[in-house]
């Protein structure tokens, strides 16, 4: 049976209360995940240790019943670590060649900034073009393929910064945070005799999702809708406290962002509060700003908000053409 655009709300809530057995008092960013999910993008998850960004692309993995690798990035690693390596048979008298990590559905990149630039390079093309290239032969990723990245805000030592091209292929950077008090106590009860991962079953298919990431694309994106995407994202390239803007690609992720966010909240258009709510999360890592302004404490978000608290809001209808 074909799926609907009215299927997407059933679809995410389900989603997002399965991965909740895991993933406690977070829901906000749960959905963030199902929207990276549904615009076939990837997620930066920066934030401390312990809050659970390992366990929750783990739960993200087993909700849907993709295959999961976990990366763990190191100084030392070389760029065959990641994408595999070919190695000569004797017997058979040809090269074969050996996966590596990144040939799964979903892979989550942990400590991805502790690796070297050259070896974060590795995953440049398989994030955007879904393959890998080894000696030369190219090799297609699975579908779906989602690549979760972490990274520690606080600890410098021994990373390496991510370099633009590689944050900007990232569809958004979000942050999972300490749980509340009765969070926590919740997440004591859960774990006290076993992992409520281990018990965690999958909800999707694969063929549910596909349709899903296809179906969201029909959502209505009005002229003005999207007059107001690229007002916003060249409004990051003109502003004087930011040295470098975002891309192109950062007005394709608020576009596509923004439709998956109207279809789970049962739309079929999208509205300026739609980009409004998702600018926070899409583009302030595509953004630089200069080291006058970093002075002064000015951060990217800052300046986001700054700059949609002064766009003028379109008007007149967006619910049709």
């Amino acid at each position: 049976m074909a799926m609907k655009l009215t299927d997407i709300k059933p679809f995410t809530d389900k989603l997002v209360a399965n991965m909740e057995k895991v993933i406690v008092g977070k829901r906000p960013t749960l959905e963030w995940v199902a929207i990276g999910l549904l615009c076939q993008g990837h997620i930066l998850i920066e934030d401390v240790p312990g809050v659970g960004k390992t366990m929750l692309a783990r739960s993200l993995a087993r909700s849907l019943g993709c295959t999961f690798k976990r990366l763990q990035f190191t100084p030392d690693m070389l760029p065959s670590d990641v994408t595999g390596v070919s190695i000569y048979n004797q017997a058979a008298k040809k090269f074969e060649y050996r996966p590596g990590p990144i040939m799964t559905q979903i892979l989550l990149a942990d400590e991805i900034n502790r690796a070297t630039p050259k070896t974060q390079s590795a995953l440049l093309e398989g994030m955007e073009e879904r393959q890998v290239t080894v000696d030369g032969v190219t090799y297609l990723l699975p579908n779906p393929f989602m690549v979760l990245g972490t990274q520690n805000p606080i600890e410098y030592e021994g990373t390496f910064p991510l370099p633009e091209a590689q944050l900007d292929r990232f569809l958004m950077r979000i942050r999972i945070g300490y749980p509340s008090l009765h969070e926590e106590m919740h997440v004591l009860e859960l774990q006290q005799l076993h992992h409520p991962i281990e018990s965690l079953k999958p909800i999707i298919t694969l063929k549910e999702l596909q349709q899903a990431q296809e179906i969201i694309k029909t959502v209505f994106v009005s002229p003005a809708i999207k007059r107001y995407i690229v007002d916003l994202v060249r409004a990051t390239r003109e502003h004087p406290d930011i040295y470098l803007g975002s891309s192109p690609r950062g007005s394709l992720g608020l576009s596509r962002a923004g439709q998956v966010r109207a279809a789970m909240l049962g739309r079929d258009y999208i509205l300026p509060d739609d980009i409004k709510a998702l600018s926070t999360i899409i583009l302030p890592h595509r953004i630089i700003v200069n080291p006058a302004a970093r002075l002064r404490n000015l951060t990217t978000e800052k300046v986001i908000d700054e700059i949609i608290s002064v766009l003028p809001i379109p008007t007149g209808d967006v619910t049709k053409g």
